[in-house]
């Protein structure tokens, strides 16, 4: 008997939105509900993957060496951890994917969406997340979160122009992919989010079998 393809879900938004928060608790609804769940990030992931993320985060460069060095990492991630996992039946649960490229080196950084959209065809041509919840908060919001909680890396310390045409991205990728993506209002108290959490869970889970495959 052949294995049901398990699920793939991400987690987007800006820097300080929150959504790291609920990361675990995810993890640990699904495996409290029988699934086998990879649980993992991005820039990072694999041994090769977190080496470039400590570069990328804390080094300045150029924004093609920006780029490419984390599709460099997701080429790696895609195929030693999630493609094997997705293949086995197990859930892998990731902070961040390609829309996080696309939202902060293509909006962000202002390198544009072609050539992002470019590189994700090559390295993951036929993979996209089946869920992606987007937790949107107020820029300043998340910047206060930020400035109280932890040193800031070379992202998480740009100009708010850098933001807002990042959070515009986010957004406008909501539009695009509107049954891929879940807006979570992330200023609501973690008890509310994790009831919208729990009722999608849910929702994920019983359609789970019903498509073999990604959601485009």
């Amino acid at each position: 008997m052949s294995t049901v393809r398990g699920r793939f879900l991400t987690f987007e938004g800006v820097d300080g939105a929150g959504k790291s928060t609920h990361v675990d608790w995810v993890v640990q609804w699904l495996e409290s509900h029988g699934k086998t769940v990879v649980c993992t990030r991005e820039p990072g992931g694999t041994a090769v993957g977190e080496a470039i993320r400590a570069l990328v985060l804390n080094t300045p460069m150029h924004l093609e060496t920006e780029t490419l060095l984390m599709f460099a990492a997701r080429a790696e991630h895609v195929r030693t951890l999630i493609e094997p996992a997705l293949a086995a039946g197990k859930w892998v649960v990731s902070d961040r994917f390609t829309d996080a490229t696309q939202a902060y080196q293509g909006a962000g950084r202002q390198l544009g969406q072609d050539r992002v959209t470019a590189l994700a065809n090559w390295v993951h041509p036929n993979l996209q997340p089946n869920r992606t919840w987007l937790f949107d908060v107020p820029l300043a919001v998340a910047k206060e979160r930020l400035n109280r909680t932890r040193i800031q890396d070379r992202f998480e310390q740009e100009e708010l122009a850098f933001f807002v045409r990042t959070q515009n991205a986010y957004r406008d990728l909501v539009k695009q992919y509107p049954d891929r993506f879940k807006t979570i209002d992330g200023t609501q108290t973690i008890e509310s989010i994790r009831d919208v959490l729990n009722t999608d869970l849910f929702g994920l889970i019983q359609h789970n079998g019903q498509q073999n495959g990604a959601l485009r």
